[in-house]
């Protein structure tokens, strides 16, 4: 069992590991020709256009929705009305450009080219929503003192005068600093779930349509997984039955939603803002799983289709590609670590 439990993570890994290097890269490259004040600056006016721009920016975005919350409160101080820093809100924690990537290797390119899709539209519809629903709110100046506590992941971006540094120094430090500790989770558990779950569980336990969404909401909302570590859970599920409509909905709202992160946003932006969020991560969530489901059947119908596409690549750079992101990830623990040891000799 253990075996089988450490074959299926060191498989898991080995798939994503290319893919997840390249959007590393990929991130650390938008980090540094995307400002924050060309975000900001597109952000202050009323109507569609920066509900728009603020979800689209959101999208490649590789922050979770927790790091995504100080960002958000700096974009409503420098101007951004509550519709667009709602849409950014909305959209930025549910994909990333390294998590499209990772999702194209374990999921395959309809989960690839859905999951930022939908992305957008929910962004814009709860921007929309909130523009029209709600009166602006200033933000209390103590919200930009205690917005560190509110950031669970390293969502800053050390500056270098070195473009290419920033570049590495972004990509392949800051952004493994936020996702190694969930990402190596996530991998464990869907080597737990591939090796101990019978094959078709899922689908003998819980049937097809909307109940099994209905379980994996329930499951998503309130646990916190950013958007790439709830990748290879959503893919050891599908192979244990689960339909792709329902992997979709834990998806979603996995990486948009916990329980701490709602609360702050209740606090920051109102209850309004809040209670629109959740309603429109959900609705969209059941909604687009059950178009998902109906996109896999057609799909299906005209042609073999497989959720790896990791596949195509030879094995020896997967598995050169898998140790080099463990030293990666390992060396970003350890610089965790060693911030906490800091951090607590600071405070003594």
């Amino acid at each position: 069992m253990i075996i089988n439990i450490l074959s299926d993570i060191w498989l898991t890994l080995c798939d994503m590991a290319p893919y997840l290097l390249f959007g590393f890269l990929a991130a650390g490259i938008l980090s540094s020709a995307i400002s924050t004040e060309t975000v900001e600056k597109h952000l202050g006016e009323k109507g569609f256009w920066s509900v728009f721009k603020a979800a689209l920016f959101g999208v490649p975005l590789p922050l979770c929705s927790c790091s995504v919350i100080p960002v958000t409160v700096s974009l409503k101080k420098s101007g951004a009305n509550n519709g667009a820093a709602t849409a950014f809100l909305t959209s930025t924690p549910q994909t990333g450009v390294d998590s499209i990537f990772v999702t194209f290797s374990l999921l395959g390119p309809v989960f690839a080219i859905f999951r930022p899709l939908i992305a957008l539209v929910t962004g814009i519809i709860a921007g929309l929503f909130v523009n029209l629903t709600d009166k602006e709110k200033n933000i209390p100046d103590e919200t930009v003192e205690e917005k560190d506590e509110h950031n669970c992941c390293s969502a800053t971006n050390a500056k270098t005068p070195n473009k290419i540094l920033q570049v590495l120094r972004y990509g392949f430090i800051t952004i493994p600093g936020d996702v190694a500790k969930p990402l190596l989770l996530g991998i464990f558990i869907a080597g737990i779930i591939s090796a101990l779950v019978p094959d078709d569980f899922f689908a003998s336990k819980l049937g097809s349509g909307f109940m099994p969404m209905l379980v994996m909401m329930a499951i998503g909302i309130p646990m916190y997984v950013c958007s790439t570590a709830s990748v290879p859970i959503a893919a050891a599920l599908i192979l244990k039955g689960i339909s792709p409509g329902a992997a979709f909905v834990f998806l979603i709202t996995g990486a948009a939603t916990n329980a701490a992160g709602i609360m702050t946003i209740w606090k920051v932006l109102g209850k309004n803002v809040a209670v629109i969020y959740l309603t429109t991560v959900v609705v969209s969530a059941l909604i687009s799983g059950y178009l998902l489901n109906f996109i896999f059947k057609f799909v299906e119908q005209h042609g073999e289709y497989s959720i790896r596409s990791a596949g195509m690549l030879p094995q020896s750079f997967k598995i050169a590609s898998a140790i080099v992101l463990l030293i990666i990830l390992g060396y970003a623990i350890f610089l965790s670590l060693q911030a906490s040891k800091k951090e607590s000799c600071c405070s003594q």
